[in-house]
């Protein structure tokens, strides 16, 4: 996911993207250690991608707190 559509996202539905990601992270790392991906740059994209929503949930919480 790209940076503009994350900002679009509500607090909701960062959390549940995240936790998506966050299992296709871990399936994929599994997988990669039994036997080499196809594409192991799929490890890096998802990887930052959780980094994106992660900033994204801190931001939109510290909205709301102000």
């Amino acid at each position: 996911m790209k940076a503009p559509e994350i900002e679009k996202l509500s607090l909701e539905d960062l959390q549940d993207k995240l936790a998506d990601y966050q299992k296709q992270f871990l399936d994929l790392k599994m997988n990669h250690a039994v036997s080499p991906l196809e594409n192991p740059l799929q490890i890096k994209t998802v990887r930052r991608t959780i980094s994106r929503l992660l900033t994204a949930i801190t931001a939109k919480k510290n909205e709301i707190i102000a």
